[in-house]
């Protein structure tokens, strides 16, 4: 497939151009020439050294990622940013980045694969930030414990340690709100949403007692192990489209 065709059919997909004032992260295209062909894709969370060496290894033409190289712009190649954009460009290998569209994508989403995964129904946006939703509101098919979420999410492929959990809330776990990565900003949204559970990547030292004086229970399953999702989701649309795929595994343990 031409590369510009791809570029345009993956924006398309994940609504990027509705997320441009409200992600640092230059959604879409960062690295790559105005032209070419694209006949096998490397999907990871993050853009790095390791990882586009990985891409080039696997002879991929793009590498697709959660977390890209540009954040509010690039003011110098320097350091670190020259050594990944080299390696990017010494190898042929062009970067496509979707961070937030790539969050709450109500198919293809982080959110959205760590509640499949975690069988919840009856789902619902979640997360606001301005006019989009970055994760998702589930009710268990069958209610949790914490234990039983717990092991839940630590059998999430990438998962190098063990969930976290801030249990202040109910024995009974129904009504779930995901929101992968750092998502413990809306921990408010989740506790006016109703939910027992908020399930994200890391936390922040606030939290704690935010979640203990509302009475909701806070699971900490790790920002790697939670958003690998949805690279991988893509990649299973790229094999739709005739692109064979890799996924380049190269957890963090955060």
């Amino acid at each position: 497939m031409r590369l510009p065709t791809l570029v345009d059919r993956l924006d398309e997909t994940l609504s990027t151009a509705g997320y441009a004032d409200v992600d640092a992260s230059a959604n879409g295209l960062q690295v790559g020439p105005d032209s070419g062909t694209v006949d096998r894709v490397a999907v990871a969370v993050d853009a790095a050294e390791a990882t586009i060496e990985a891409a080039a290894e696997a002879d991929a033409d793009l590498l697709l990622v959660h977390h890209g190289i540009s954040w509010g712009g690039i003011e110098r190649v320097t350091g670190r940013q020259y050594g990944r954009i080299a390696a990017l460009v010494e190898n042929d290998v062009a970067l496509y980045v979707s961070h937030l569209p790539l969050d709450g994508h109500p198919e293809l989403g982080n959110a959205s694969g760590v509640a499949d995964e975690l069988d919840l129904d009856d789902r619902e946006p979640f997360g606001s930030l301005g006019p989009v939703h970055l994760g998702t509101i589930g009710t268990a098919s069958e209610p949790f414990s914490a234990s039983d979420l717990r092991r839940r999410l630590d059998a999430f492929e990438g998962s190098e340690r063990d969930t976290r959990v801030l249990e202040f809330g109910p024995d009974r776990i129904e009504r779930v709100a995901v929101l992968t990565g750092s998502g413990a900003d809306w921990l408010d949204e989740a506790v006016e949403a109703g939910a027992d559970a908020l399930v994200t990547g890391e936390g922040k030292q606030k939290v704690y007692h935010e979640a203990r004086e509302a009475g909701i229970s806070v699971f900490l399953a790790g920002h790697y192990a939670t958003e690998t999702f949805g690279v991988r989701s893509l990649a299973g649309r790229l094999e739709e489209w005739g692109i064979e795929t890799t996924f380049v595994d190269h957890p963090t343990g955060l």
